[in-house]
């Protein structure tokens, strides 16, 4: 969600004149490169490779701003190596948990992000998984790629309908909310469990009740669906006392952060059918993926592209270059993150 920093925020701007020398860590759209090109001393990344971690201390060291990814892992070993210049960390992305931002605040750096961009584009994700998994959409893909289909049958890839089933989300910011809208138009009833409850007036609006405990949202839902970030308090959110909990043929849903599913846990139940299935598009050690998840039949994996088209990947990049000019300028750039965000 969007952060607004305090009056003592202000004192971390400055002015630089000329061209501020920025260093990309991921190839962005051709369009967003091209204008970083025009306005910014930049250097992009062209073969889109993560940059090592020497490659990072290298580029903290020199540039006066950084856009780096959730790839990217912005601690505060490299925020101790940065330059006297660096004054801005310009993510690109909403998430911000990959960056240290107590140690970039003890530097007076500031560190902004893209939020709001990908809302639609994560929820529509979302929802696309709510409806594959219990539908089994990958089943009926995949005997129609393996010939292995008899025909139709009343007894064959049976599935549950959504209509009527209780959709529990936990964390309801922008995507949470956005998922709720859509899964009351398919008829399902909208639990949340969130940090703060959502005033009265936009729980009506959104059709959804809150759930104050999290272990009753997680015994009593048909799907749980996940929007919160990753921080030492939601790490093995859903861990295997909580999947213990889940109903039999309850599925999760998770387009946030791997971490946030105890994943060895999860297999274990996926794979005694302790719960009906999984929809995935985030995992604990990506780009690995256990192999066991890419055996089971009841899990629908996708690799990390909730975010992933070209309108909110280009306004993502619009939005970076926004910040950028106004640090640059000597102003607080719109999208500034402050430390204990929430």
């Amino acid at each position: 969600m969007s952060q607004h920093a305090r009056p003592q925020d202000l004192r971390l701007t400055r002015r630089i004149d000329g061209k501020p020398r920025v260093v990309v860590t991921r190839r962005l759209l051709p369009e967003t490169q091209r204008r970083m090109a025009e306005l910014f001393d930049v250097t992009l990344n062209a073969d889109d490779r993560p940059m090592s971690r020497q490659a990072l201390r290298d580029a903290v060291a020199q540039a006066h701003v950084l856009v780096p990814t959730v790839t990217d892992a912005i601690d505060a070993d490299l925020i101790a190596a940065a330059g006297p210049g660096l004054g801005l960390i310009a993510n690109f992305g909403a998430g911000i948990e990959h960056i240290d931002l107590a140690s970039a605040r003890a530097r007076k750096i500031i560190v902004t992000n893209t939020p709001g961009v990908f809302t639609d584009d994560t929820a529509d994700m979302t929802m696309a998984l709510i409806i594959s998994v219990p539908r089994r959409l990958a089943d009926g893909e995949r005997v129609i790629r393996e010939q292995t289909w008899e025909g139709w049958s009343p007894s064959s890839l049976l599935g549950h309908r959504l209509g009527g089933k209780m959709l529990g989300i936990i964390g309801m910011g922008r995507i949470g909310q956005a998922v709720a809208l859509r899964a009351r138009a398919f008829g399902m009833a909208v639990v949340y469990h969130n940090r703060h409850r959502l005033p009265p007036a936009a729980e009506a609006a959104l059709g959804a009740r809150y759930e104050a405990d999290l272990d009753t949202l997680v015994r009593t839902a048909d799907i749980l669906s996940l929007h919160c970030p990753h921080t030492s308090e939601t790490h093995h959110l859903i861990n295997a006392r909580r999947i213990a909990m889940m109903k039999r043929h309850a599925y999760v849903v998770n387009t946030a952060r791997g971490e946030l599913i105890e994943e060895a846990a999860l297999i274990a139940a996926l794979e005694a059918g302790a719960i009906g299935g999984a929809g995935l598009d985030v995992f604990a050690h990506e780009p690995q993926v256990d192999p066991r998840l890419r055996q089971l039949p009841n899990v629908v994996l996708l690799p990390h592209m909730g975010s992933a088209t070209f309108e909110g990947r280009l306004a993502s990049g619009d939005k970076v270059i926004a910040n950028i000019r106004f640090w640059a300028d000597g102003h607080r750039p719109p999208d500034q993150v402050i430390e204990g965000w929430a």
